[in-house]
């Protein structure tokens, strides 16, 4: 009876024994064909900053990339009591230390629990590679699979990958990393003691945080430098020495949040290569601008602020210097949108392009434009263009509109130029995302109802900065990114924008004097607020820089009344004093370029006041007194109905007098100046009135309507539209 029953114990031991081997060879993985994570995947090659510093994007990721150490310039000490603490005999076993392993399971069963573990340096890097869960079974995989990482790696191989991968406390990977963030000091310019306090970290970050409390590292500091005493490694008196934990602690936080920024250099960067990319970050001015962006959505909390952006080129190259992203609606473990590259309405810091082409169309800083009732079609109705005051200051010049960011005049500009070619030149500029046609936007983009990126309108700055000369922003310290620039806008007209928005006094109706806007050196400013107060813009530049920035809601909630001046402009202002701060070396004098083309001479404004103006060759007048007039018709075009317009729907409203109420026809490219020729309009297929101007109030009648206009001389006439009044 006995031998059948041999023989079944045998037959299921040797069942279990085959499923035991089935089931290890099934639940391991495969080994990567390098170990450093650098060489087996081609987009985390480490990343450095202008200078050559290690730049890391965060801590929350699962690799350390960019602080790694090559073995041979870890300290030898620091190595041997890395060996001594997590692995003595590293170098004799072949990725299982079994007598370990033996010793820790009879002190297990002595003590009741476990007491200690046996995880050899070879099974910890497998851990690291293939995370599991803290099983038996999982401690049983990973042995086998330290047993194939050894054969296919070298012991030199092994260790270098896990000092530089090791997890310590703070989210901070390798030895490297902690000595920074514990001692603030490289690995190398650590004492022994120092060095023995990292070795004995990884058994317990937390609770052996030297941050926290020293004398907790007293009792693990003294047996490993036993055991180093016991294999000769030290002497007596070392091993006394040793089994004091370091007192001199000096912390510090070497993070630089540049993750966006990183992630957009990856993309870009060329397809071959190896060995670290050296971008053009500025990594103490990264870590300066994300505390200023940082303190300031705090303060613009309590108004709706919830996220913003900040970014810092260097005119020099277009190379970013800084790209900094808030939101305080990230946990500690997020990074959020990227900001810098999410597109958001402009507001009015597209104006100061829409002056730029009426400059390279014959208009000057002296041409005077309207500033009083507009209102252009919104479906079927009307809407009214108001400047943010809700002031209305009759005739202006195109120093005062810009400077002062008038929206009437805006638009009255953009009429004369066409939102085609605005649009045209805003791609130029890198505005990519303006891709619609023309007629989607309407005149409403020249007060920023399309969307830009905060990264793309810098960049059209910099163009400004740059004489009218665009190029694309650089992430690349050492040229990678290389490109020729183009002439987008004329020197005349670019220097003639920049020095409006460098003007103080030129913003004196909107803005009053002083204030964020007035800084201490030449610098044009422009800032731009959404509709609904959605988002707020202000960008500057001087001779070396622009800095950008916007602020708002993601989530698309308004701000309470947060304007591009109230915002943003103070985070810029800033950041302008810690550039002018930190280049000393520059010249003192930052004054902005000028086309050496331009005149001046003296005129005369609307209100009868004399000033210096700023001309391009052959178009300053011939004495103060003269008018600077504005475009003729028919350098503007062929003049066309702005209203009514096709599909118009009006309401005469019953408690008013009908005979007191009135639609103004307006003509876009028609000067209202008595001198004009004589505009006829008709109105229901009959002349209805002449005008000597491109203005004529209809009184209102009830029904089905046709209207259009022509030259009293036969030069021109406009489409016929239709509209109707209840």
């Amino acid at each position: 009876m006995l031998r059948p029953r041999r023989r079944l114990l045998l037959r299921l031991s040797a069942a279990v024994l085959l499923l035991l081997i089935v089931a290890t060879v099934a639940s391991q993985r495969a080994l990567p064909e390098h170990l450093q994570p650098e060489l087996a995947t081609a987009d985390l090659r480490p990343v450095l900053d202008r200078s050559g510093e290690p730049l890391s994007a965060h801590y929350q990721q699962r690799w350390n990339t960019a602080d790694r150490l090559p073995l041979e310039q870890v300290p030898a000490f620091l190595r041997t009591a890395m060996v001594a603490a997590e692995d003595r005999r590293f170098w004799q076993h072949g990725g299982i230390d079994w007598r370990a392993r033996a010793s820790a399971i009879r002190q297990g069963i002595a003590a009741g629990h476990a007491v200690r573990g046996a995880s050899t340096i070879s099974e910890q890097v497998v851990r690291l590679l293939h995370p599991r869960p803290r099983t038996v079974w999982s401690r049983w995989v990973e042995g086998f699979e330290a047993m194939r990482l050894e054969a296919r790696f070298s012991k030199s191989d092994i260790l270098e990958f896990y000092l530089d991968q090791i997890p310590y406390g703070a989210q901070r990977r390798g030895i490297r990393q902690a000595a920074r963030h514990y001692f603030g000091r490289e690995p190398a310019t650590l004492s022994n003691g120092e060095m023995l306090a990292l070795a004995v970290m990884p058994r317990a970050p937390s609770r052996l945080d030297p941050l926290r409390d020293t004398s907790r590292l007293k009792g693990p500091m003294s047996r490993v430098a036993a055991r180093m005493l016991d294999d000769s490694l030290i002497d007596a008196e070392q091993a006394a020495q040793l089994a004091i934990p370091p007192a001199a602690l000096s912390a510090e936080d070497d993070s630089v949040p540049a993750a966006h920024f990183i992630a957009e250099l990856r993309r870009r960067q060329p397809p071959t290569g190896d060995g670290p990319l050296r971008s053009s970050l500025d990594r103490a001015l990264q870590r300066q601008g994300q505390q200023l962006l940082d303190q300031r959505l705090r303060d613009l909390a309590k108004v709706g602020v919830r996220q913003g952006g900040l970014l810092v080129v260097d005119l020099d190259g277009n190379k970013v210097r800084a790209w900094n992203v808030g939101n305080l609606d990230a946990g500690d473990s997020e990074t959020g949108i990227d900001t810098v590259q999410t597109p958001r309405q402009p507001g009015s810091a597209l104006k100061p392009f829409v002056y730029a082409l009426a400059l390279e169309s014959g208009w000057t800083a002296a041409t005077p434009i309207a500033d009083d009732g507009l209102a252009a079609h919104v479906g079927d109705g009307l809407h009214p263009y108001r400047n943010y005051s809700r002031i209305s200051y009759g005739t202006v010049t195109v120093r005062e509109a810009l400077g002062n960011s008038l929206n009437v005049p805006a638009v009255r500009a953009l009429q004369f130029v066409g939102g085609e070619r605005l649009l045209a030149l805003l791609r130029t500029l890198g505005m990519r995302g303006l891709s619609q046609h023309p007629d989607v936007y309407g005149d409403g983009i020249a007060l920023g109802n399309g969307e830009v990126t905060l990264a793309e309108l810098v960049g059209a700055y910099a163009a400004l900065a740059n004489q009218g000369r665009a190029r694309p922003l650089t992430l690349f310290e050492d040229g990678l990114e290389a490109q020729a620039s183009v002439a987008a806008l004329s020197r005349d007209s670019a220097s003639i924008i920049t020095d409006i928005l460098s003007d103080p006094r030129a913003r004196l109706l909107e803005f009053g004097d002083g204030g964020l806007l007035r800084f201490p050196v030449q610098t044009a400013v422009k800032t731009g607020t959404s509709s609904d107060y959605r988002d707020a813009w202000c960008v500057a530049y001087d001779g070396h820089h622009v800095v950008g920035a916007w602020m708002g809601a993601l989530a698309g909630q308004a701000m309470d009344g947060v304007t591009g001046s109230i915002g943003p402009a103070l985070l810029v202002r800033s950041m302008f004093g810690l550039l002018n701060r930190n280049q000393q070396s520059r010249p003192q004098t930052r004054l902005l370029a000028r086309s050496p083309n331009l005149e001046a001479h003296t005129v005369r404004g609307p209100d009868g006041g004399e000033r210096l103006e700023w001309f391009a060759p052959g178009t300053a007048p011939d004495s103060p007194d003269a008018v600077v007039a504005s475009i003729s018709a028919s350098e503007a075009g062929p003049p066309r109905l702005l209203q009514p317009f096709e599909g118009l729907a009006m309401a005469i409203d019953p408690r008013v007098p009908p005979e007191l109420q009135a639609l103004e026809f307006e003509l876009a490219g028609v000067p209202d100046k008595p001198e004009a020729n004589a505009v006829i309009w008709i109105v229901d297929e009959a002349e209805a009135a002449r005008t000597p101007g491109g203005r004529w109030q209809w009184p209102l009648s009830r029904g089905e309507h046709t209207a259009s206009a022509k030259a009293a001389d036969g030069r021109w006439q406009t489409p016929t539209v239709s509209f109707r009044v209840k």
